[in-house]
């Protein structure tokens, strides 16, 4: 199991498996590669009789950096890419959510756009008290419909979510600890003991009803989820679409500010 994948490590801890974010140096951002790999793995691992817990992280001092700019530019003007992307993004999340081993997030460092995403979609959350975690679609002029606009209000509530979602403001590991936008977090020396009573704890029950649990907890999120997606992504489809999406990619690239049309 688990050949060829170029963009994440898979690591066998006994019964635990990890899933790395493998390409540092790009901070683990995703890129067309990343999206498929993931949208794969999953559901891989929901057919391993031998992983009962997944740790899902990032290489290096990054858990995920969010989308890469440079594909950004290149699915400007790529249609069936953008298509494509969006597909991957509804079947990443159905695969994740479906998943009936418990996945914890290591959130080693940032965790921004996807990679936000990814991580509060995990089961458990551990987060290192300075990672910045951040959903900033809007400051690149998209809708965030891949999961964001979903799963932060339903963790910290509508009242605490709307302000991150609508500027795109990081909060740090230790402020969503506080708000319940992660489960816990840690001082970076303690983050791999914390990882490793996590995982012991959860292997010393038994998986039939560990694997249920986490198949009845998830029962309402999913239904959320296949109410909401479909509506989400179209909403980020439109954007995509935009001047002002167009401007921000090329401003980025060309670090200069942007200048935004709206409507």
């Amino acid at each position: 199991m688990y050949q060829g994948y170029e963009t994440l490590l898979i690591e066998r801890r006994g019964r635990a498996l990890w899933v790395v974010f493998n390409r540092p140096e790009r901070r683990n951002a995703t890129n067309p590669l990343m999206h498929q790999e993931l949208v794969r793995i999953f559901a891989e691992i929901g057919g391993d009789p031998d992983a009962d817990v997944v740790v899902l992280t990032g290489a290096g001092d990054a858990f995920s950096a969010g989308g890469d700019i440079d594909n950004m530019a290149r699915s400007l003007d790529d249609e069936q890419r953008w298509s494509d992307a969006i597909q991957e993004a509804k079947d990443l999340l159905f695969n994740l959510v479906d998943l009936d081993r418990p996945v914890i997030a290591r959130i080693n460092g940032h965790a921004v756009g996807l990679g936000a995403t990814l991580a509060l979609f995990c089961d458990i959350s551990i987060a290192v008290e300075h990672a910045k975690i951040a959903d900033p679609h809007v400051k690149i002029g998209l809708t965030p419909g891949d999961g964001g606009a979903l799963i932060w209000p339903l963790l910290i509530g509508y009242a605490r979510a709307k302000p991150y979602l609508f500027t795109g403001e990081p909060i740090t590991g230790a402020e969503a600890a506080r708000m319940g936008l992660v489960t816990e977090a840690v001082a970076p020396d303690r983050l791999d003991a914390r990882i490793e009573a996590l995982v012991t704890a959860i292997l010393a029950n038994p998986s039939p009803a560990v694997r249920s649990a986490k198949r009845a907890t998830n029962m309402l999120l999913r239904q959320q989820l296949e109410a909401v997606i479909d509506g989400h992504l179209a909403l980020e489809t439109e954007t995509h679409r935009s001047h002002d999406h167009r401007e921000a990619v090329n401003a980025f690239r060309e670090r200069r500010a942007p200048v935004f049309r709206g409507h």
